[in-house]
């Protein structure tokens, strides 16, 4: 058990460097060719903090453990909004751009209306995640095209989150390379570390892995995006902070599901929907109010996402 543990904990601290150099070479790449950095941040960015649950879920697909890779979907939503969002809002109470209200929290919410008939007879067929990833393509085409029509100030505001890192460190391109494919082996060494350990300890424990998956393999392939929006709120990048989860979201229930899927089709739990599903729309739902009503996320606000996070996973876990 105690291997198991140290393995968990070496596989969250190879996900968290690899998807930080990947990201980092990515987004040094993009600049090498000319990329604006709105672009860069929209897309490199929010794939790259999506990248670990990506990895995890597909080699426990692969392996044949679906309970794991939906539970790390599903409560990596859940994480992003219930412990990122609300602790980010906790530490820096959060501005919100009109767009983000208007646009992308209903674009997060509709995806996941959507995912529910995909995966209401319990399982996610190749075709399935083909129809996700098409979802995918449409949202991120959208999202290219209204980057030409944001406000001057927004733009500011990316392509100073963007090029901080590249002003202080100038690399190379052949730097660049190094880093992505350093940074995808990290990625791939880790999650495997992860899926092993954490059906180790899910079998050691008596537990499912549909809730180890679900609490801590999510916090843990979290963390990137934990570490995006806390230093973006920090630096007063709100939009970013805030965009970042709700990309993050739709980038899980996409990219992440639906390559899993394509790869090998993953098998649902009964009681999944009404339980973890759930929890994660009813909590993604909850930011759009707290949003709409004064463009902010406040400090009591977060301190209630995060309340709300603990008491779901008190269900969740009470009722495997």
């Amino acid at each position: 058990m105690y291997l198991a543990a140290l393995g968990l904990l070496a596989g969250v601290i190879g996900l968290y460097l690899g998807a930080h150099w990947l990201v980092f070479g990515a987004a040094g790449l993009g600049r090498t060719i000319g990329a604006r950095p709105i672009v860069v941040g929209l897309t490199v960015v929010s794939l790259g903090t999506s990248a670990p649950e990506l990895v995890v879920c597909v080699l426990a697909a692969i392996g044949g453990s679906s309970d794991l890779a939906i539970g790390n979907a599903l409560g990596s939503n859940l994480a992003n909004v219930g412990l990122i969002l609300a602790v980010t809002a906790i530490v820096q109470p959060l501005g919100v751009n009109r767009r983000m209200v208007v646009r992308e929290i209903p674009a997060m919410l509709a995806i996941t209306l959507l995912a529910y008939p995909l995966i209401a007879d319990h399982a996610v067929s190749r075709l399935d995640g083909a129809v996700l990833l098409g979802v995918l393509v449409l949202y991120l085409g959208a999202l290219l095209r209204s980057a030409r029509r944001e406000t001057p100030e927004i733009l500011k505001e990316f392509e100073a989150y963007s090029e901080d890192d590249a002003r202080a460190k100038p690399t190379s391109v052949t730097k660049n390379v190094m880093l992505v494919l350093v940074g995808s082996g990290l990625l791939v060494l880790g999650g495997r570390l992860i899926v092993i350990s954490a059906i180790d300890i899910a079998t050691g424990l008596g537990i499912s892995e549909l809730l180890i998956g679900g609490t801590v393999v999510a916090i843990g392939t979290s963390l990137p995006e934990l570490a995006t929006s806390v230093v973006a709120a920090t630096r007063n990048e709100a939009d970013i902070a805030v965009g970042n989860v709700i990309g993050s979201n739709i980038f899980n229930l996409t990219a992440v599901l639906g390559t899993a899927a394509v790869i090998e089709p993953l098998s649902i739990a009964s009681g999944v929907l009404g339980r973890e599903f759930l929890a994660m729309f009813i909590l993604s739902a909850l930011v759009w109010p707290m949003a709409w009503s004064a463009l902010k996320v406040r400090r009591g606000e977060g301190l209630m996402l995060l309340a709300l996070y603990a008491v779901f996973w008190l269900w969740l876990g009470g009722s495997a």
